[in-house]
């Protein structure tokens, strides 16, 4: 809590408390038993609270106890009862138990107002004595409604950093009104005690709490009923966005696409002059118009390339199955007229009814519209987006023959403002759908139909041409089996995969022209290149692309193959603008074994459709065997790898080291270029596994590799010899430079023995030989470079490290910890 409230609330329980001792000594009482029934009175009305329809806070009959007693009792007396009415209040039925302070606060508070509403009632007795009580009790009223609001207003203002005025306005002024009633009835009460009697006070004032109390049950019904109202409506709106969000999760496409086509409906919508249960409905249709796609095979959805004839008529029945899913929401407004026809078109070529003109609902004319607009704008799994601009003129030619023409006015008038408003802008038993429907209308997508369907369906009509090319299809045939014969030779007859794919490349482009051949595997899932070659291949060999994503991301997750997709849409191919691709169709085709998807094979092409079934066929046979291929090379290479690797460091062991100095050997004697090897070894190891462990000790000698590694050029090399040896090769570095690379490596060691181990544990002995200078072999490098090692120890043994500048006779350098 803020100082100044803490300093306030200080400051209002000691006024507080300093009234009520001035109230109650010395105490006064004219009728104890009056008193009494006042005091009992006032402890049931403050228990009484109720909550009034759209305000925040509740009210009790508090206040009109403590108005009726400034008229009918002395000031200890109204004290007492303001005392305990406030105490019962804080602790009666309280959801959260108040704390000491505000306990304090809320009582001296009230003590406060009490004490200076009767002062005002009292004084008024002398300015306003001809006016009578009612003005006094107005008066009284007045004071004690406005301390007592503007205390707690002050309060919360000082500990939410609000302002006061603010707080009191939204959150207490709205209690003005019934003070007022409350001192009416007050100021009635009085004059009966005056005229009749207490005692017939005390009887009928049961009879106002009864009547507060009907009062509450009838608000406490009407709350009950506007909160069922808000449920049914909550839920209404939560069974919209949950059918939406089943369509998310079957087209990931969906999602922003619903969105941005609700922002261009409604504005439509609002622009023709619709009722709003027409943009109610207009507004759940947006959300909902591909519900039917959960009956459509999800690999038809985000296949990334053109359907064929029997997937568009599968695809065809989801406005159908969408309208039945809906029907059962029973919504307020006509919402599932617009989802069963947002395929019609305008001239009567849509589906599924075929309707033409006004027979299409004005909703479901705008949603098609619209609907067309965005989708052409978007990225879509068989093409890039369109410009904006190039979009809305696809649709204003359509004006007349698929569109509404006064719909695709408004979009041409307000496409680019309502872009801008765009980008800143749980269900019932279904029953039996008609997932298997026959759509007799609708003659094709309107990306057409996969080339091959047409070419197959154009050769059934004329078999006359067949027997013409016979002869070609039996001498292709029988090429075909031969090729694939000696393909699948040579597939197993190499363990190298580079080799292995070489191969296959050759021998697959006699029988599938392609102008870009890529093999990717899958790692960590996603797709890496694994090899390319042609057109783009530099582009190709930079992708990573995850699974499920583009084109051979769908063809691994889904397990099925691609003809003539869009290479442009596989992930970061053409992401950059300066970038341009001549290749048009694509090719691709999972590589499966036992064990599973291991990657895709995929050929590309500059020109449109250039891929055939056949040649699907051809690329289909080779794939088991090529999968076997690719994952036998794929186990030698890690098992290569493994055999030269060091498995704690990732260095390589001694057999690379000697296998490495050998070519560099031969290369040196080739080009008469200089050639260092380093051997270190690191002192005050054992130390370090006495102390903190072998774990500990492990981690040091990986965190010395990468120490040493990050010293070196990239061309040189490091080697883990075995234990805490290490062999740097250094080609092609003068004395100067060795010397500095030395010192580099003392310093990185250090490092590492501070961040694994906390302090300087360990120092790094080195010797080095020269090629020439101290051998021409790797035997004689070595051994002469471990011997000035061993050298420098002994120095450092006898408490004199050597300098990295000093010269030492057939002995190297010393690095010191």
């Amino acid at each position: 809590m803020p100082l100044k409230a803490k300093m306030y609330i200080a400051l209002i329980a000691a006024s507080g408390l300093a009234a009520l001792c001035f109230a109650v000594y010395p105490w006064e009482s004219q009728n104890l038993m009056r008193f009494g029934f006042y005091l009992a009175l006032a402890l049931i009305g403050s228990g009484s609270k109720v909550r009034l329809p759209g305000i925040t806070g509740t009210l009790s009959v508090y206040f009109l106890f403590v108005l009726l007693s400034i008229v009918e009792l002395k000031l200890p007396e109204t004290m007492v009862i303001v005392a305990a009415a406030t105490l019962l209040q804080c602790y009666w039925q309280a959801k959260n138990r108040p704390s000491a302070a505000q306990v304090v606060f809320n009582t001296t508070s009230n003590f406060l107002a009490a004490a200076a509403a009767h002062l005002s009632y009292q004084s008024g007795l002398v300015i306003f004595s001809s006016l009578g009580i009612p003005v006094r009790l107005g008066l009284a009223a007045i004071v004690f409604f406005v301390i007592n609001t503007a205390t707690v207003a002050i309060v919360i203002g000082l500990t939410e950093g609000r302002s006061p005025r603010q707080v009191w306005t939204e959150s207490y002024f709205w209690s003005f009104p019934y003070y007022m009633v409350g001192a009416s009835v007050a100021g009635f009460f009085g004059y009966l005690s005056r005229t009749v009697g207490w005692e017939v006070v005390v009887m009928l004032i049961p009879v106002v709490l009864l009547l507060f109390r009907g009062y509450r049950l009838y608000l406490d019904r009407l709350e009950s009923q506007k909160l069922h109202a808000e449920e049914v409506a909550s839920l209404h709106l939560r069974t919209i966005e949950a059918l939406a969000l089943s369509i998310e999760a079957k087209d990931h496409v969906t999602h922003d696409h619903v969105q941005r086509v609700q922002v261009y409906a409604l504005e439509v919508g609002k622009e023709l002059g619709l009722t709003k249960d027409e943009l109610n409905a207009l507004q759940a249709a947006s959300l909902l118009h591909d519900i039917g796609k959960l009956a459509v095979p999800e690999h038809i959805i985000s296949k990334p390339g053109k359907l064929t004839s029997e997937e568009f008529e599968k695809m065809k029945i989801h406005p159908i199955v969408g309208a039945e899913i809906l029907e059962r929401v029973r919504f307020p407004y006509p919402v599932v007229p617009i989802v069963r026809s947002h395929h019609e078109k305008w001239d009567g070529t849509g589906y599924p009814d075929g309707l033409k003109g006004d027979e299409i609902p004005i909703g479901a004319r705008i949603l098609s519209a619209v609907d067309c607009l965005d989708a052409l704008a978007s990225d879509r799994q068989y093409r890039r987006a369109y410009p904006l601009d190039k979009a809305m003129a696809i649709v204003a030619d359509e004006s007349g023959s698929s569109f509404d023409p006064r719909v695709v006015e408004i979009l041409k008038q307000r496409y680019r403002e309502l872009e801008v408003k765009a980008r800143t802008a749980n269900v019932t038993e279904l029953g039996t759908l008609s997932t298997d429907a026959k759509v007799e209308r609708g003659a094709a997508p309107g990306a057409g139909f996969e080339e091959d369907a047409a070419e197959e369906a154009r050769a059934a009509s004329c078999p006359a041409a067949a027997p013409a090319d016979f002869l070609i299809s039996i001498a292709a045939a029988r090429q075909e089996v031969q090729a694939l014969f000696e393909m699948a030779q040579e597939l197993g007859s190499s363990l190298s995969l580079p080799e292995t794919l070489s191969v296959l490349a050759a021998r697959l482009k006699q029988l599938v022209p392609f102008d870009a051949f890529a093999i990717y595997v899958a790692r960590n899932e996603k797709l890496i290149p694994e090899y390319v070659i042609g057109e783009d291949h530099v582009l190709f060999s930079s992708l990573e692309i995850p699974m499920g994503q583009g084109l051979s991301g769908w063809v691994a997750d889904n397990r099925k193959p691609v003809l003539n997709g869009n290479p442009s849409v596989e992930p970061g191919y053409l992401n950059d603008s300066k970038k341009f691709s001549k290749l048009n169709s694509a090719v691709a085709v999972p590589l499966e074994d036992c064990s599973g998807v291991i990657g895709v094979l995929a050929l590309y092409r500059s020109d449109r459709n250039a891929f055939t079934r056949d040649q699907l066929r051809i690329l289909q046979a080779v794939t088991s065997k090529l999968a076997v291929a690719i994952r036998n090379s794929l186990m030698y290479r890690q098992a290569a790898a493994t055999a030269t690797t060091d498995y704690l460091t990732g260095l390589p062991n001694t057999r690379s080291l000697f296998m490495h100095l050998d070519a560099e050997l031969s290369r040196c004697h080739r080009s008469g270029e200089p050639l260092t090897v380093l051997v270190c070894d690191l002192d005050g190891f054992k130390e370090v596994n006495d102390r903190f462990g072998h774990l500990t000790g492990n981690r040091l000698l990986a965190r010395t590799a990468t120490a040493l590694k990050d010293c070196c050029r990239e061309y040189d090399y490091v080697a883990r010899m075995g234990g805490d040896e290490f062999v740097v090769v250094l080609p092609g570095m003068d004395e100067n430079a060795c010397k500095v690379r030395l010192h580099q490596l003392e310093q990185a060691v250090e490092q590492a023995s501070v961040e694994v181990c906390g302090e300087r544990l360990v120092s790094l002995s080195i010797g080095k030989a020269h090629f020439r200078q101290h051998g021409g072999t790797v035997e004689d490098l070595l051994a002469e470079a471990d011997r000035q090692m061993y050298g420098n120890k002994q120095h450092r043994k006898r408490g004199r490290p050597l300098r990295i500048t000093e010269e030492v006779v057939n002995s190297g350098y010393a690095i010191a910890g």
